[in-house]
């Protein structure tokens, strides 16, 4: 059975994500703070972590960075009530999946878990290889090495450089990118993928030039084979 870790300081906020996480059919635990929550990742199991950022005695940041110490894999959902683009771009780029502003839906935070244990659950065939120039993508491994030197990327921003990479020269919409990448039709704040673009290009180097942004329309992966 999945099971989900629920960690903020409001028993409310648990108490509800928990009721629906149920009906989900999902096992939960709970975490009143982060480090309540680095402990119990390192004594027990978990498929997802759904963090609060503003939290006693370790915030969800500091938090996400310690679990992804034993736990680099961990998929990750940060509740905030700060809408702010920094919060989300910090968070992304501690390797969060996605980033839920309060007061939310929580119907739609059980598509976003859904969407989420689709994407991370083990793929029957990923023995793809993608080479352009001196990147290599090895989709067995879920690695991005230039030059041989490896490329540290967050899961997203790995699945989306490979959705990209797949769909060399055909140029995809921001609509087609939400929903193939993110899993569902998203309906949250549709400068998610411009923040990840952002992080993936940072992250490439040089190679983020093959990104090429259509105005208006959404992104395209320039280089031919």
């Amino acid at each position: 059975m999945t099971r989900i870790l629920i960690t903020d300081d409001e028993d409310k906020i648990r108490s509800l994500i928990a009721k629906y996480a149920h009906h989900e059919g999902f096992e939960t635990d709970e975490a009143a703070n982060g480090m309540e929550a680095v402990e119990k990742c390192e004594n027990n199991s978990y498929d997802l972590v759904i963090m609060d950022i503003m939290m006693p005695e370790l915030d969800g940041f500091s938090a996400v960075k310690e679990i992804k110490k034993t736990c680099p894999d961990m998929p990750f959902i940060m509740l905030s009530a700060l809408g702010e683009e920094y919060d989300k771009i910090h968070g992304f780029d501690l390797g969060i999946d996605d980033y839920v502003v309060k007061p939310f839906s929580t119907k739609e935070l059980m598509m976003r878990i859904q969407a989420i244990l689709k994407r991370t659950a083990p793929k029957v065939d990923m023995s793809d290889r993608y080479v352009i120039d001196a990147m290599v993508i090895d989709n067995s491994a879920r690695t991005v090495t230039i030059d041989k030197e490896r490329v540290q990327l967050s899961p997203k921003e790995y699945d989306l450089l490979l959705y990209l990479v797949k769909n060399r020269g055909i140029a995809l919409t921001r609509e087609q990118l939400l929903s193939n990448v993110w899993g569902y039709d998203f309906f949250g704040d549709d400068r998610t993928l411009d923040t990840h673009i952002k992080l993936l290009r940072r992250n490439l180097g040089e190679y983020a030039r093959y990104i090429v942004t259509l105005r208006g329309v959404g992104y395209r992966f320039e280089k031919a084979d």
